[in-house]
C-alpha cells in the first residue's frame, strides 16, 4: 500500500492553512460580534454584492447550502439582514443588509484589514509570491474543471 503523508499532501495543507487563517480572523469578529466563521462569510458576501440570493452566496463562497441557510437565519434573527422576494423570480429571495448589519460590518472592516496587513507583513516579500501562486492555482483548477466538464 502506498503511503500518504498528510503533512505534505496539498489538499490537507491548504485546508489546515485556511482553517488556521479563519480561526485567527474569528478572534476579531467572534468575540465582540459573536459571529461564527460561516456567518462572517455570509455577512461579508452580502456586503460586497449589496443584494444577492442565497444560491449566489453558495456559488460565490463555495460554502455548503445548509451552512449558508443557517447563517442567513441567524443574521436575520439579529436583524442584520432582510429578505425580499426577487421581482424577476418570485421563488427566490434577495438578501440585503439592514442598517444595523451595515453599521456592524463597517466596524469590522478596518479590524479585518489590519489583521490581514499584519499577517501579510509577517510574510514580508513572500506575500506577493504567495498571492501570485494562489491566483495561479485557482486558474489551473478552473481550467481543469472546464476541460473535464465538471
Amino acid at each position: 500500500m502506498s503511503e500518504l503523508r498528510l503533512e505534505v499532501f496539498l489538499p490537507y495543507r491548504l485546508s489546515k492553512i485556511a482553517m488556521a487563517v479563519s480561526r485567527r480572523f474569528k478572534e476579531v469578529y467572534g468575540k465582540q460580534f459573536e459571529l461564527s466563521i460561516p456567518e462572517w462569510r455570509v455577512l461579508a458576501t452580502i456586503a460586497q454584492f449589496q443584494s444577492i440570493s442565497a444560491k449566489e452566496i453558495v456559488k460565490h463562497s463555495d460554502m455548503h447550502k445548509t451552512k449558508v441557510s443557517r447563517s442567513i437565519a441567524k443574521l436575520e434573527r439579529r436583524r442584520w439582514l432582510k429578505r425580499e422576494k426577487n421581482q424577476l423570480n418570485r421563488r427566490e429571495e434577495i438578501l440585503t443588509l439592514t442598517l444595523s448589519g451595515r453599521q456592524n460590518y463597517k466596524k469590522l472592516v478596518p479590524r479585518m484589514r489590519a489583521l490581514e496587513e499584519e499577517l501579510l507583513g509577517l510574510l514580508g516579500s513572500d506575500a506577493s509570491a504567495i498571492d501570485a501562486l494562489m491566483n495561479r492555482l485557482e486558474q489551473v483548477l478552473l481550467d481543469s474543471r472546464r476541460v473535464s466538464g465538471s
